[in-house]
């Protein structure tokens, strides 16, 4: 008599194991330790330097404040990261996590020892991530570390002029690095999408990189604000309003609900684009069509979703930027600038609300619309010293961009705004009320006149 073997179905490996087994694989990867090195080391060189010389870079927000204070050094790097040094890292490591078995060829091997394509998506997606956050900390720390070394922890002046104190100043910057972590999310999940549906093409890893591209070049044109709010790009300038006072919590809140939107999307269909693929064919190049029909379709479909939500439940009209809203904000930067001038002159204490600060603004002449942004508006300021008769003023032309930030260029009277140093009893001072940033509230209702 002949006994049957008993047949015993293997267990798929435990996701903890799977999970240790890609970190592992990642982190070994030459470019993975490179891009860590330069993340934990480059911020804290570039802005110890950058600190200690003459120029700084104004033309990024918090720059002209690097002498000042270490706490505007990792702003500057935030601001940087942002722009480039994000996207092109989860292009680098969410872009590649599945193309690279793709390449190598091991997907059967893979699929043996693990026996479940789910728990491979899960273990890749959150090694991608873990990486992710270390290079995030990296840059978040490495920048803070360079600047207090450099500079000190001394009080940071905010984008409303009025002054954090150290304490606040940190915890403020760390608030904002935590908030950009849900775009760097929402452009992972992008990069996974482009990995499994691309397979071993170039393009996937490159999809996160190039969508941070488009979407620069679309947050350079004067778009409805709707529009612009409802782009994962958002979140990584929604920070800003941290640094008012009170805080712009609305284009915040809608920049993390935006990008976490995207982040959960996106990887939802990398998820089933991954369940569906065959693993039988070894010459699997990925497919054009799936990326638009799966990938892009869904995904502008979110866009013009979130566009109707926001139009819908926010007051803010066109591009955002209005006459009103330009004069409440200069006119509120000026009053706490001027208080910071004051202590620096050693002159006696004054209040805003004793200053009474007021703003005029005009936009190219009587000929142009006064909202929407441009380097064309010019700014009267006017505000009144306790115990005098005469009215003190002052000019400015702005630079207003298409996301709400501002540069007010003083123009005059020279012994208030029009040079960039002042003389104290101490001896010459940076100036103040010279040059500095602002921020409009774009979905904030327009003030009346």
């Amino acid at each position: 008599m002949t006994i049957a073997p008993t047949r015993i179905e293997a267990k798929p490996a435990p996701l903890v194991r799977g999970y240790r087994f890609e970190l592992v694989k990642l982190l070994s990867q030459w470019r993975t330790r490179l891009m860590l090195l330069v993340c934990w080391i480059g911020p804290a060189g570039y802005v110890a330097v950058v600190s200690l010389q003459s120029m700084l870079p104004t033309d990024t927000v918090f720059g002209r404040w690097m002498h000042a204070t270490g706490w505007a050094g990792p702003l500057v790097v935030l601001d940087f990261s942002c722009s480039w040094a994000l996207p092109l890292l989860t292009a680098l490591v969410a872009g590649d996590v599945f193309a690279a078995e793709d390449r190598l060829g091991t997907w059967r091997h893979l699929l043996m020892a693990v026996r479940s394509p789910r728990r491979i998506f899960v273990a890749k997606g959150l090694a991608s991530v873990t990486v992710l956050l270390l290079l995030v900390a990296g840059l978040a720390g490495s920048g803070i570390a360079g600047g207090l070394a450099a500079v000190g922890g001394h009080p940071l002046v905010g984008l409303d002029g009025h002054l954090l104190s150290p304490g606040d100043a940190a915890g403020t910057v760390l608030l904002a690095w935590a908030c950009v972590l849900a775009p760097t999310l929402a452009f992972a999940a992008v990069g996974l999408l482009g990995s499994v549906a691309l397979g071993r093409s170039p393009m996937g890893l490159l999809m996160p990189a190039l969508l941070a591209f488009a979407l620069q070049l679309a947050q350079l044109l004067p778009l409805p604000v709707a529009v612009r709010t409802a782009l994962p790009s958002h979140g990584f300038l929604a920070w800003r309003g941290l640094f008012t006072s009170p805080v712009q919590a609305r284009p915040l809140v809608i920049g993390l609900a935006v990008s976490l939107a995207w982040a959960v999307v996106a990887t939802a269909l990398a998820y089933r684009l991954f369940l569906r693929r065959d693993f039988t064919d070894p010459s699997y190049e990925g497919s054009g069509r799936r990326v638009l029909v799966a990938g892009a379709l869904p995904l502008t479909g979110l866009v013009v979703l979130t566009f109707a939500l926001v139009s819908a439940t926010t007051p803010a009209e066109g591009s955002g930027i209005e006459r009103t809203k330009v004069q409440n904000s200069l006119a509120t930067v000026y009053g706490h600038l001027y208080r910071l001038q004051t202590r620096q002159l050693h002159r006696p204490g004054v209040t805003e609300a004793e200053l009474r600060v007021t703003a005029s603004c005009d936009k190219g002449g009587s000929r142009v619309a006064d909202e929407g942004p441009g380097n064309d508006w010019r700014c009267v300021v006017s505000w009144h010293l306790p115990g005098a008769t005469a009215v003190g003023s002052a000019i400015y032309q702005l630079d207003v961009t298409a996301n709400g930030r501002y540069v007010a260029d003083g123009d005059g009277p020279k012994e208030v705004n029009g040079y960039f140093q002042i003389r104290t009893p101490t001896g010459d001072a940076p100036n103040p009320l010279w040059q500095f940033d602002g921020h409009v509230d774009l979905l904030a209702s327009a003030p009346e006149e």
